[in-house]
């Protein structure tokens, strides 16, 4: 009865701040809603003791709920995130909903390697569902903002290969190359000598596949193998995507590692996701929390101060930023409207707890970057120390 009340006297207040398309339906069969129009987001509580996850709205706690089956939602996941999002502004107190928790994990060979795992190997089949067809999991590149997913794919490595000037016989290291479509593409329309690496087993096995299968073995070589345990000396690195898993106390070595293995004339990009909390918090609402809990167990976001820092530290030079912010919501709305359009497919190729964490992970990265709560950045970077001739006098080979 208390927890009842209160969820009346919450209600309400909600109520006075903001209308929502949203629906409470009880186990009693009491409703609330918060809308005169139809409701576009319907939860279910099926017990008591589940009212806690309601007083209680932040990203993690609804998040975990839904997860887990302790509530039932129904509606479009972009629905459901922009309601839990207004309900954590309008119920958290202030420390709750602007304190970005700053957290430094203890990152080990192993603990890498199980975290990759467990976010990569889903199968190959879950992967290919939603994705564009060459597999390319990152932010894709909307050069003129009407793009479909695959060719904006395209246009992305492109993009990336422009930046470093890649050039025919050049060698290539693609740190973290997924299902290895830059490192192909590296190959095929560039003329480069790659090696792509990855810590999965199911990405290394559809790689090889692919690289066989468009008679690239000659250019392309695709490995199991950590970052710190390549050998040799590469004309380009690139890194899509990878950084993240690092962690913020380890991007100097990272870096370090990367200016080691780079060519003294060479050029490397790192792509990947920052915070946007000058300090490196956590993503707010608690998202940041679900989502290392349920989906990049082990990551860490730091804020670009910290990545062109780190970088420095380690030895190289940046030559160039670019923000993507815009074209990483893109890309996640992107994928959402996929996994929804294939949901009975995807739902038979997973279990339903993990088929739960995609459907609001995908939805929530779309509104996290449309509301400048994370960004992505790429840096072009050389070996700090060399001469001024060698870089270009502006940014219009990029685009040509």
């Amino acid at each position: 009865m208390f927890d009842l009340a209160r969820l009346g006297s919450w209600s309400r207040d909600v109520r006075s701040q903001l209308t929502l398309p949203l629906r409470v339906d009880l186990w009693n069969g009491q409703r609330y809603d918060f809308s005169p129009e139809p409701p576009r987001v319907t939860v279910r509580v099926p017990d008591p003791g589940a009212l806690r996850y309601l007083l209680s709205p932040s990203l993690y706690n609804l998040g975990k709920a839904y997860v887990e089956g302790a509530i039932e939602v129904t509606g479009r996941a972009q629905d459901m995130i922009a309601v839990v999002n207004a309900l954590a502004r309008a119920s958290l107190k202030p420390e709750g909903r602007l304190g970005r928790a700053v957290h430094h994990l203890r990152h080990t060979r192993e603990k890498d390697r199980k975290a990759i795992a467990y976010h990569y190997d889903v199968s190959n089949a879950f992967y290919q569902a939603w994705l564009d067809p060459a597999m390319v999991y990152s932010c894709a590149y909307f050069e003129n903002g009407d793009e479909d997913l695959a060719t904006a794919q395209v246009k992305k490595i492109d993009h990336i290969l422009n930046k470093i000037r890649l050039q025919p016989g050049q060698t290539l290291l693609d740190i973290g190359c997924g299902w290895g479509a830059l490192a192909i593409r590296a190959a095929e329309r560039y003329g480069a000598r790659c090696v792509g690496i990855t810590l999965s087993e199911n990405q290394l096995r559809l790689a090889r596949e692919r690289v066989r299968a468009q008679g690239l073995e000659d250019r392309v070589e695709i490995r199991l193998q950590d970052y710190r345990d390549v050998r040799g000396r590469f004309d380009r690195i690139t890194s899509v995507g990878m950084f993240e898993h690092v962690g913020v106390a380890h991007l100097p070595e990272y870096f370090r590692r990367m200016c080691e293995l780079l060519a003294e004339d060479g050029v490397a990009m790192n792509h990947g996701i920052t915070s946007t909390d000058p300090a490196g918090g956590a993503t707010p609402y608690g998202g940041g929390e679900f989502i290392a809990e349920y989906v990049f167990p082990d990551g860490e976001l730091a804020h670009l101060s910290a990545v062109l820092r780190a970088m420095q530290q380690g030895g190289m030079e940046v030559l160039d930023v670019e923000n993507l912010r815009r074209h990483y919501a893109r890309t996640c709305a992107l994928w959402t409207e996929n996994y929804e359009a294939r949901s009975a497919e995807i739902a038979a190729l997973t279990d339903a707890r993990r088929f739960r964490i995609w459907h609001v992970y995908l939805a929530g990265c779309a509104w996290a970057f449309e509301h400048d709560m994370i960004s992505l950045y790429q840096v072009v970077c050389s070996k700090a120390g060399g001469p001024a001739a060698a870089h270009p006098w502006s940014r219009r080979y990029m685009y040509q």
